[in-house]
């Protein structure tokens, strides 16, 4: 019998029950810190499905106060409402951000037409008589894994300038690229935050891919994001795994979904193991409907 509505998935508890921080990544953290001087800007990669929690509070204390930009990455996935609610809230908080497709070559150059005026108005507030508009941009690419730092900077690039992969966690040594003679990039390792701060936001994390679904299994996120598409009645969700009602349990939903999917095992029961790892492709490809994790605080205080 399928039981998924137990506590432990359904109800999480104020802190995580687990958390990602591999060796390499305290060494890029180290590492990002020891090169800050060697760059004009830090492009911190973010996905806007979850625009907050896809930040790592970590890098905000090595960062200090070097120019960053906040590019919210994968807004082809996000729901346009929930994002023109971040948006109000960004621009609160004061610091350059900019939500894109990194696939749309268009939104790339508005990227580093951005990341170049806040480096030229940095350099104005210290030295006016200083400011080349020529001069070369360098420019350090962090973020958490798999946000999409290397697809970013291989579209910037025109070639496959980095590893790309499906997996969280594949750049481990930073690298500098040269994208042409006025720009050049850092790429880095993702970082991880050394806490995840609740259940829910390790499921967030785990749903987008940030997380390797080795940590997690993919068991827990998938119930996730099944409660959540039949919360928030997407109507890609209904079609795709061919739902007659959003008024189903957990368990129905799965049974439906194991049936539309052709996950069936012997006895005609649901295999389920097939089934997580369906919903997790689907979602994120964008096959159930855009979504955005979380709200926008509501204090104005900066909590980028």
């Amino acid at each position: 019998m399928i039981n998924h509505n137990r506590k432990d998935v359904g109800a999480p508890p104020d802190k995580a029950a687990f958390n990602w921080y591999p060796g390499h990544m305290a060494k890029a953290l180290r590492q990002i810190k020891e090169k800050l001087k060697t760059v004009d800007i830090v492009l911190e990669i973010r996905d806007a499905r979850a625009p907050l929690v896809s930040g790592n509070k970590v890098l905000d204390v090595t960062l200090g106060s070097k120019s960053r930009l906040i590019l919210l990455n994968k807004v082809n996935l996000a729901d346009p409402e929930m994002i023109a609610k971040w948006e109000v809230w960004f621009k609160e908080q004061g610091v350059p951000y900019i939500f894109a497709n990194c696939f749309e070559k268009s939104a790339m150059k508005k990227v580093i037409a951005l990341a170049r005026k806040v480096v030229e108005e940095k350099r104005l507030e210290c030295n006016p008589e200083m400011v080349d508009q020529k001069a070369k941009l360098r420019l350090m690419v962090i973020g958490l894994p798999n946000t999409g730092k290397s697809s970013i900077i291989n579209q910037l690039a025109n070639k496959k300038a980095t590893k790309v992969a499906d997996k969280p966690g594949q750049t481990q040594v930073q690298q500098w690229i040269t994208i042409d003679k006025d720009l050049e990039l850092l790429d880095t390792p993702g970082v991880m935050p050394p806490n995840i701060e609740s259940e829910e936001h390790g499921l967030w994390l785990s749903a987008i891919h940030a997380i390797p679904d080795a940590i997690v299994g993919e068991e827990a996120p998938a119930i996730f994001i099944v409660k959540y598409f039949l919360k928030i009645e997407s109507p890609e969700f209904k079609e795709r795994y061919k739902l007659n009602s959003f008024d189903l349990s957990v368990d129905e939903a799965f049974e439906k979904i194991a049936k539309a999917r052709g996950c069936i095992k012997q006895k005609g029961l649901p295999d389920l193991d097939r089934v997580y790892k369906h919903i997790l492709l689907d979602f994120r490809s964008g096959e159930l409907g855009k979504c955005c994790f979380g709200v926008p605080p509501k204090s104005k205080a900066k909590k980028v």
